[in-house]
């Protein structure tokens, strides 16, 4: 599976961004999608998933001003982003688990990282 991840940038304190990310090549179903983020200096750490059910999980940090969304027609995950603060600032990940064939075991794929830089 590859995973292309779009939609960061720079914006200011109390802004939006929507991140996307479409997984593409052969694959017999994809389950978990999720994004995570590092900041510099840190670890990685989860932001958000959603199960093939669409059922969702989020870090504390961001309830209530993340949302995560998938569109299962276009293999494509989405996390809208209001109210971002300085401290959202991070190079964001997105994660598919799937598997190749209806026998593979699950594997995990992820996306090359997308910068969001909230500032003034």
């Amino acid at each position: 599976v590859q995973l292309q991840a779009s939609g960061g940038g720079l914006v200011q304190p109390g802004g939006s961004l929507r991140l996307s990310c479409a997984a593409s090549g052969t694959f017999y179903s994809i389950n978990n999608m999720g994004w995570y983020r590092q900041a510099p200096g840190k670890q990685r750490e989860l932001v958000a998933t959603i199960t093939s059910g669409r059922s969702t999980n989020y870090a504390d940090s961001v309830k209530g001003r993340f949302t995560i969304s998938r569109d299962n027609a276009k293999n494509t995950v989405y996390l809208q982003m209001n109210s971002l603060k300085p401290e959202d600032t991070a190079v964001y990940y997105c994660n598919v688990q799937s598997r190749t064939f209806y026998y593979s075991p699950m594997t995990s794929s992820w996306g090359q990282g997308t910068l969001v830089t909230v500032s003034s």
